[in-house]
């Protein structure tokens, strides 16, 4: 058994932990499903197409392949695929870098950011939705709770 192992099975809270992962884990897939039907139904789109649009939103000078890649945490040929897509769509473009012309990154065209403006505003609308029966002082403590989980993950040293 492994030291993290060890230390659950000798707590008193290891049943608690893994039933508030389980918790955390089901609500998170609960709301990726929503949201993968909504953006499939009403724009089309998939949830990584979604994402991958998101990000050169907030890049505006663009991201290499690579960043994005690791941004998600998916292969280079993932993302490549996701991006031929949106090219052909006239979504984004890919332009060289000014300083490594072998580089090239991902930008938004002007219809890009349009489509991911009313993309990203639908978005948050549903996510609003999914989640207005907790009010703002309940989604305050959550943050809160959530922000020491992600603590105690980073400081287990798994």
């Amino acid at each position: 058994m492994s030291g993290a192992a060890e230390k659950l099975a000798s707590s008193p809270d290891g049943k608690q932990s893994l039933r508030l992962w389980l918790r955390i884990f089901t609500c998170s897939t609960m709301i990726e499903k929503k949201v993968r039907a909504m953006l499939t139904g009403r724009f089309a789109k998939t949830l990584p197409r979604f994402d991958v649009l998101a990000a050169p939103e907030r890049r505006r000078l663009g991201l290499a392949m690579s960043e994005l890649s690791g941004l998600f945490l998916v292969s280079n040929g993932n993302v490549t695929a996701i991006i031929s897509r949106l090219l052909k769509g006239g979504l984004v473009t890919r332009v060289p870098e000014t300083t490594d012309r072998r580089m090239l990154l991902v930008r938004l065209t002007p219809k890009g950011r349009r489509g991911f403006r009313v993309m990203a505003s639908a978005h948050e609308s549903w996510i609003e939705a999914l989640l207005c029966g907790l009010g703002g002082a309940k989604i305050d403590l959550l943050l809160a709770g959530l922000n020491r989980v992600k603590a105690s993950i980073e400081r287990s040293g798994l």
